[in-house]
């Protein structure tokens, strides 16, 4: 019998069991570092970017993680643009990639999940699991204690409502919310010269 070779399985959507002997040793490398980042202070950002620069696979500049944080692979298998804002408790069940586009922002306590697992309870038993890949595009506002579940594609500026749990993939420029999320309406016009049920935006004169 062939023997399972769970590493290569990873990123390919293919089954696999996640107590292979290299994996393992990976996430608790990438975990060490996960816990120094979280036992830093706001009174070091210099300190905090340099560890995220070591975690992440990819992270650019002006990107700001509230601790703590939290990472199934230590953000190993995260893909960050500049600017990002998360607020505290941002979970990422990073088995696989996420691939998070410039100035994105995450309210507190948002979760974006790559691993899912089959349903046979025998499998289930054994530990098997499978990833998919997660898209968030560029401009994107997640709102407090969203759900983004594995395979799904977030599109370039939309809004996702506090609370939502997103099954399927959102276009751009469209507000959503729910569960399961749902597109509400588009951004319009309106939306570049009111926020707040109709408030006149009046940042202009100070910009």
């Amino acid at each position: 019998m062939p023997k399972l070779e769970s590493y290569k399985r990873v990123h390919t959507e293919e089954l696999y069991f996640p107590n292979d002997q290299k994996l393992w040793k990976e996430q608790q490398e990438a975990l060490v570092l996960l816990e120094k980042f979280n036992q830093t202070s706001v009174t070091q950002p210099e300190q905090q970017m340099e560890l995220l620069k070591k975690m992440f696979s990819e992270i650019g500049e002006n990107c700001f993680i509230q601790p703590p944080f939290y990472a199934n692979f230590g953000g190993k298998n995260v893909h960050f643009g500049t600017g990002i804002y998360a607020n505290f408790n941002l979970t990422l069940v990073d088995d696989t990639d996420i691939f998070v586009g410039n100035h994105v922002m995450f309210g507190p306590n948002v979760t974006i999940d790559t691993a899912t697992h089959p349903v046979s309870p025998d499998l289930r038993k054994r530990g098997a699991q499978y990833n998919k890949k997660v898209y968030i595009e560029e401009n994107v506002w997640l709102g407090a204690g969203v759900i983004v579940l594995p395979g799904v594609r977030i599109g370039k500026n939309s809004v996702i409502g506090a609370e939502s749990l997103v099954t399927k993939d959102i276009p751009d420029n469209v507000v959503a919310f729910g569960t399961p999320c749902m597109v509400k309406r588009k951004i319009n016009d309106s939306d570049f010269k009111t926020y707040d049920h109709g408030k006149k935006i009046d940042l202009d004169e100070f910009i």
